[in-house]
């Protein structure tokens, strides 16, 4: 089967969670999964639940928990760099039938790594493997590249309200 790239992208709220659940069904369908999620460190409730798929899914932290806006530290952007390096690994070895780079669009625009760095990630990418990219701030580039692209569009959100982030829903 042909694997195409996804890019989720936008301000609205889904991108992660729209990339998860195309892990699940892909390990559903008996595949694996690789997740390289950069600028993000924790035991966010999802990543809970997917490490009960350990013999599918594969979820790597290239973040320093701290950094999410603003400017990176020389040690954030180590961080992502060693990241970008073990994905294009993982890309290149072509033992994934998934495999996502969640906020790859954010590290971009923090110049974690380069655009070009992702473009050239995605020019390594297997027939049969698919890619996601999520974040907000897709480059006009990346979405060219792309064979799907989704963006996230907030319209309305509780978070406005006050409400914060909530265990088994936000976090």
């Amino acid at each position: 089967m042909k694997g195409y790239i996804h890019i989720y992208t936008g301000d609205g709220k889904g991108k992660t969670t729209a990339a998860l659940g195309l892990a699940i069904r892909t390990v559903g369908a008996g595949r694996k999964v690789f997740i390289g999620q950069f600028l993000k460190s924790g035991d966010y409730s999802e990543i809970k639940a997917l490490k009960k798929f350990a013999d599918q899914i594969t979820i790597e932290h290239y973040g320093l928990g701290r950094f999410v806006k603003g400017h990176p530290t020389q040690e954030d952007i180590e961080a992502g760099m060693e990241g970008y390096k073990r994905v294009t690994q993982i890309v290149e070895a072509g033992e994934h039938d998934l495999v996502i780079l969640d906020e790859g669009n954010i590290a971009v625009k923090y110049n974690i790594f380069s655009e070009q760095d992702l473009l050239d990630l995605l020019e390594k990418k297997p027939d049969h493997m698919e890619i996601v990219v999520t974040g907000r701030g897709a480059t006009l580039t990346i979405i060219e590249k792309a064979d799907l692209v989704v963006e996230m569009k907030a319209i309305k959100h509780y978070f406005q309200k006050g409400v914060e982030a909530r265990v088994g829903i936000e976090k």
